[in-house]
Protein backbone atom coordinates (compact mmCIF):
# COMPACT_ATOMS: atom_id res chain seq x y z
CA UNK A 1 0.00 0.00 0.00
CA UNK A 2 0.98 3.37 -0.64
CA UNK A 3 1.89 6.16 1.93
CA UNK A 4 -0.79 8.81 2.52
CA UNK A 5 0.21 11.46 5.05
CA UNK A 6 -3.00 12.40 7.57
CA UNK A 7 -5.15 14.94 6.39
CA UNK A 8 -3.83 17.03 9.81
CA UNK A 9 -0.68 16.82 8.51
CA UNK A 10 -1.57 18.09 5.55
CA UNK A 11 -3.31 20.85 5.96
CA UNK A 12 -0.50 21.73 8.31
CA UNK A 13 2.25 21.78 5.44
CA UNK A 14 -0.16 24.05 3.40
CA UNK A 15 -0.42 26.38 5.94
CA UNK A 16 3.35 26.34 7.15
CA UNK A 17 4.00 27.09 3.00
CA UNK A 18 1.86 29.98 2.95
CA UNK A 19 3.14 31.10 6.01
CA UNK A 20 6.55 30.76 4.34
CA UNK A 21 5.35 32.97 1.03
CA UNK A 22 3.75 35.67 3.08
CA UNK A 23 7.10 36.10 5.18
CA UNK A 24 8.72 36.73 2.04
CA UNK A 25 6.01 39.51 1.18
CA UNK A 26 4.86 37.29 -2.01
CA UNK A 27 1.45 37.14 -0.71
CA UNK A 28 0.00 40.87 -1.05
CA UNK A 29 -4.18 41.57 -0.30
CA UNK A 30 -5.86 42.68 -3.16
CA UNK A 31 -6.40 46.07 -1.34
CA UNK A 32 -3.20 47.22 -0.83
CA UNK A 33 -2.08 46.88 -4.78
CA UNK A 34 -3.73 50.23 -5.99
CA UNK A 35 -0.70 51.91 -6.67
CA UNK A 36 -2.10 55.51 -6.93
CA UNK A 37 -4.86 57.42 -4.93
CA UNK A 38 -8.19 55.95 -3.54
CA UNK A 39 -11.49 56.28 -4.38
CA UNK A 40 -13.91 55.17 -7.64
CA UNK A 41 -12.71 54.85 -11.24
CA UNK A 42 -14.78 57.02 -13.33
CA UNK A 43 -16.25 54.71 -16.28
CA UNK A 44 -19.74 54.79 -18.23
CA UNK A 45 -22.57 52.18 -17.72
CA UNK A 46 -22.35 49.26 -19.37
CA UNK A 47 -25.61 49.68 -21.50
CA UNK A 48 -25.20 47.23 -24.82
CA UNK A 49 -24.43 43.79 -23.68
CA UNK A 50 -23.33 40.83 -26.47
CA UNK A 51 -26.23 40.35 -28.61
CA UNK A 52 -27.01 44.33 -29.03
CA UNK A 53 -28.97 44.65 -32.05
CA UNK A 54 -27.60 48.64 -32.61
CA UNK A 55 -28.64 51.10 -35.84
CA UNK A 56 -25.38 52.12 -37.83
CA UNK A 57 -24.79 55.55 -38.01
CA UNK A 58 -22.61 55.75 -41.08
CA UNK A 59 -22.99 55.99 -44.63
CA UNK A 60 -21.26 52.29 -45.46
CA UNK A 61 -24.00 50.78 -46.37
CA UNK A 62 -24.47 49.02 -43.05
CA UNK A 63 -28.25 49.65 -41.44
CA UNK A 64 -27.76 47.64 -38.64
CA UNK A 65 -25.11 45.86 -36.38
CA UNK A 66 -25.24 42.87 -34.24
CA UNK A 67 -22.38 43.17 -31.22
CA UNK A 68 -20.59 39.47 -30.92
CA UNK A 69 -17.81 40.51 -28.64
CA UNK A 70 -16.76 43.68 -26.99
CA UNK A 71 -12.81 44.51 -27.18
CA UNK A 72 -10.30 44.71 -23.88
CA UNK A 73 -13.42 42.87 -21.22
CA UNK A 74 -12.22 40.61 -18.78
CA UNK A 75 -14.46 37.69 -18.65
CA UNK A 76 -16.75 36.48 -15.30
CA UNK A 77 -18.82 33.69 -15.35
CA UNK A 78 -22.20 33.86 -16.66
CA UNK A 79 -21.68 37.76 -17.43
CA UNK A 80 -22.15 38.87 -20.40
CA UNK A 81 -19.26 41.25 -21.85
CA UNK A 82 -20.86 45.14 -22.46
CA UNK A 83 -20.13 48.03 -24.00
CA UNK A 84 -20.74 51.31 -23.64
CA UNK A 85 -20.28 54.79 -25.75
CA UNK A 86 -16.78 54.82 -27.19
CA UNK A 87 -15.75 50.95 -27.11
CA UNK A 88 -14.88 48.34 -29.97
CA UNK A 89 -16.63 46.17 -30.63
CA UNK A 90 -16.68 43.09 -32.99
CA UNK A 91 -19.88 43.33 -34.88
CA UNK A 92 -21.63 41.39 -37.83
CA UNK A 93 -23.94 43.18 -40.86
CA UNK A 94 -27.62 41.87 -40.05
CA UNK A 95 -29.11 43.97 -42.48
CA UNK A 96 -27.23 46.23 -45.49
CA UNK A 97 -24.93 45.55 -48.67
CA UNK A 98 -24.86 42.43 -49.32
CA UNK A 99 -20.79 42.74 -49.70
CA UNK A 100 -20.77 44.10 -45.50
CA UNK A 101 -23.04 41.24 -44.64
CA UNK A 102 -21.71 37.41 -43.27
CA UNK A 103 -18.14 38.93 -42.40
CA UNK A 104 -17.21 40.24 -39.30
CA UNK A 105 -16.40 44.26 -38.65
CA UNK A 106 -14.56 45.76 -35.86
CA UNK A 107 -16.92 48.84 -34.89
CA UNK A 108 -17.15 51.46 -32.31
CA UNK A 109 -20.42 52.17 -29.71
CA UNK A 110 -21.10 56.08 -30.69
CA UNK A 111 -24.25 56.60 -28.95
CA UNK A 112 -26.50 54.34 -25.94
CA UNK A 113 -29.74 54.63 -24.92
CA UNK A 114 -29.12 53.99 -21.56
CA UNK A 115 -28.08 56.88 -19.06
CA UNK A 116 -24.84 57.28 -17.93
CA UNK A 117 -23.15 60.03 -15.34
CA UNK A 118 -20.17 62.25 -16.50
CA UNK A 119 -17.95 63.51 -14.28
CA UNK A 120 -19.39 66.68 -13.53
CA UNK A 121 -22.51 65.16 -12.19
CA UNK A 122 -24.92 65.30 -15.71
CA UNK A 123 -26.73 62.55 -16.46
CA UNK A 124 -27.10 62.41 -20.67
CA UNK A 125 -28.53 59.28 -22.99
CA UNK A 126 -29.55 59.23 -25.98
CA UNK A 127 -32.59 58.36 -28.75
CA UNK A 128 -30.85 55.24 -30.05
CA UNK A 129 -28.41 52.80 -29.56
CA UNK A 130 -25.56 53.09 -32.69
CA UNK A 131 -22.12 52.47 -33.80
CA UNK A 132 -19.72 53.02 -36.90
CA UNK A 133 -17.75 50.10 -38.72
CA UNK A 134 -13.99 51.24 -38.29
CA UNK A 135 -11.05 48.97 -39.37
CA UNK A 136 -8.70 47.57 -36.68
CA UNK A 137 -7.24 51.16 -36.02
CA UNK A 138 -9.97 53.16 -35.89
CA UNK A 139 -9.95 54.57 -38.87
CA UNK A 140 -13.96 54.80 -40.59
CA UNK A 141 -14.82 53.10 -43.28
CA UNK A 142 -17.40 55.30 -44.00
CA UNK A 143 -16.93 59.05 -44.62
CA UNK A 144 -20.15 60.60 -42.65
CA UNK A 145 -22.11 60.37 -39.73
CA UNK A 146 -25.69 60.79 -38.95
CA UNK A 147 -26.86 61.90 -35.96
CA UNK A 148 -25.22 63.22 -32.60
CA UNK A 149 -21.78 61.37 -31.37
CA UNK A 150 -21.58 61.17 -27.57
CA UNK A 151 -18.30 63.22 -26.22
CA UNK A 152 -16.94 60.05 -24.58
CA UNK A 153 -16.77 58.46 -28.11
CA UNK A 154 -15.00 61.69 -29.66
CA UNK A 155 -12.40 61.51 -26.99
CA UNK A 156 -11.03 58.42 -27.77
CA UNK A 157 -11.65 57.79 -31.57
CA UNK A 158 -10.34 61.56 -33.54
CA UNK A 159 -11.04 60.06 -37.25
CA UNK A 160 -14.99 59.72 -35.58
CA UNK A 161 -14.77 62.86 -33.65
CA UNK A 162 -13.91 64.84 -37.56
CA UNK A 163 -16.16 63.10 -39.11
CA UNK A 164 -19.13 63.71 -36.57
CA UNK A 165 -21.35 66.89 -37.22
CA UNK A 166 -22.33 67.36 -33.45
CA UNK A 167 -20.74 66.05 -30.83
CA UNK A 168 -22.82 66.12 -27.20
Amino acid sequence: ERFTPSRKRRNLWRTSRTRRSEDRGENMSKRGRGGGAGGNKYRVTLGLPVGALINCADNTGAKNIYIIAVKGWGARLNRLPSACSGDMVMATVKKGKPDLRKKVHPAVVVRQRKAFRRKEGTWIYFEDNAGVIVNPKGEMKGSAITGPVAKECADLWPRIASAANCIV
